[in-house]
């Protein structure tokens, strides 16, 4: 697939960027994608509103990528209607530099500004690499990539972030780092987000509000109310979790129901 594409995602059959209005970000009516025999969504509606933290969760197969997909354009909506703004983003569980350019040139890839360069070095002191601006891709670690990644995704300004599964490989440690920086990054710029993620805690801690998909439809649709910056154990922190891994269909020792 080409980079540039998932970058600055293409309008895809039956995917209309433009203007959504003042109360959704994203507005999804009636999509469905079969697959063979497979339907993997299933006359699905999903508005988003402008500024709103959303987690994706389900389980494999639910039909998460296809909608984050979707959404980015990489996929075509042929029944249904998808709106999305025409700023938008993605970051995905690979970090997918390309390692014949410096890391500001990553960033600054498909930017078609006169101070190109400018926005990239700033985005990328943003995200705490304004000392490896030159670097090759293959010198950074796990975590400086993502980061990369994460503020070639911020410096077009999307209305909509996409994020897909974007700390999965990362150790724990850095994979905490970066949540946090990912909701400190939001605070500060707003966009509609939409994080797809196995990770019950790291949707917990995160989002204003999680989905969880299942067989193609939304079976849960829960606002997380619990006040900022939010910790593990924290009260309502627990109740939220079981409630998800129930809906999920799984018991608090990882076992299925």
């Amino acid at each position: 697939m080409n980079m540039l594409t998932e970058i600055a995602p293409a309008q895809a059959p039956g995917v209309t960027p433009g203007v959504t209005g003042e109360k959704f970000a994203v507005e999804v009516r009636g999509l469905t994608r079969e697959f063979g025999t497979n339907s993997v969504l299933r006359n699905l509606d999903l508005q988003l509103r402008p500024g709103e933290f959303t987690a994706l969760l389900g389980r494999s197969g639910s039909g998460k990528s296809t909608l984050l997909r979707t959404l980015a354009g990489l996929d075509a909506a042929p029944e249904g209607t998808v709106t999305v703004p025409a700023a938008r983003a993605v970051v995905f569980q690979e970090p997918r530099l390309l390692p014949w350019k410096r890391v500001w040139q990553n960033v600054a890839l498909g930017l078609r500004v006169k101070d190109a360069r400018k926005r990239a070095e700033e985005a990328l002191e943003e995200v705490g690499l304004g000392h490896r601006l030159k670097a090759w891709p293959l010198t950074l670690s796990g975590g400086e990539a993502q980061r990369a990644a994460l503020a070639r995704a911020l410096v077009r300004s999307p209305k909509l972030l996409l994020l897909d599964e974007p700390f999965a490989a990362l150790d724990a440690l850095t994979r905490l780092r970066m949540q946090a920086m990912v909701a400190a990054l939001w605070q500060a710029h707003q966009p509609a987000v939409l994080l797809v993620t196995h990770d019950v805690d790291e949707a917990v801690l995160l989002a204003d509000r999680i989905l969880v998909l299942d067989h193609g439809r939304i079976a849960l649709d829960l606002t997380v109310e619990l006040p900022r910056p939010r910790r593990h154990g924290a009260p309502g922190f627990n109740a939220l979790r079981a409630k998800l891994l129930d809906a999920l269909g799984v018991r608090e020792d990882g076992a299925t129901v």
